[in-house]
């Protein structure tokens, strides 16, 4: 791999080609992202580049007002809503406290550099990516929504179970239901990859990514856009 950044999902519009065909976009923040730690062979047992993006709320006043927290004048400046060992991870990088950390795999690790911003421009248009993301959380759901289940019929004395899952496999052998059978329960709120999309267009100024067709998540979610590994 060697280009990857980390976004928030903005929303879904369209936009159209040079030929006036209509596409359907999904406009990504991507970036900035700043270079947070170099991960070595020696030192971490791998080689990988951690990447951070999303400034964390910094705090303005120092035990003033109904319920604010008091600190002393030496960290008065400092982020509330992070640990003492992240905010140390990033003193030590010299770098601002950021809300999302990501690792990467890159094949040239001596490109990058602690302190390094990366942009939206580090992709083009037309390039192949893959986008991951956390998908959206339906809660508990029966297996007609969860699974695709076919229900039955609703009438002819099949009684108030039309929505049901049926069977849950053979009675007296094995005498349990098997492992992996599809079930009620939670559905999505899950990592999803959807992979092979299409960069239409880019707005460097605005740190702004528009990719062809659909991404995981609700709008506001972190994503991850990295190249593709089957382009």
């Amino acid at each position: 791999m060697q280009k990857a950044i980390i976004g928030k999902k903005i929303g879904m519009t369209q936009i159209f080609d040079a030929k006036g065909n209509v596409l359907p976009v999904t406009v990504v923040e991507a970036g900035p992202c700043v270079v947070a730690q170099i991960k070595t062979v020696e030192n971490d047992g791998y080689e990988a580049v951690q990447m951070g993006y999303g400034d964390i709320k910094l705090k303005v006043q120092n035990g003033k007002g109904k319920g604010a927290r008091k600190r002393s004048d030496k960290f008065k400046n400092d982020p509330v809503n992070i640990t003492k060992p992240m905010l140390g991870h990033f003193k030590k990088a010299d770098v601002a406290p950021k809300s999302t950390l990501r690792e990467f795999r890159v094949d040239n690790l001596d490109s990058y550099k602690v302190g390094d911003i990366i942009k939206a421009d580090t992709f083009a248009e037309g390039d192949k990516i893959d986008v991951t993301g956390k998908s959206k959380g339906k809660g508990y759901a029966g297996v007609i929504k969860r699974w695709n289940f076919h229900r039955l019929k609703e009438t002819h004395g099949s009684g108030p179970v039309a929505r049901h899952g049926g069977s849950m496999g053979a009675c007296s052998t094995p005498s349990r239901v098997w492992k992996g059978k599809k079930m009620a329960g939670h559905l999505g709120a899950e990592r999803v990859t959807v992979q092979n999309l299409t960069v239409v267009k880019i707005d460097a100024e605005n740190n702004l990514i528009a990719i062809k067709g659909a991404i995981p998540g609700p709008n506001g979610g972190i994503v991850v856009i990295r190249d593709s590994v089957k382009a």
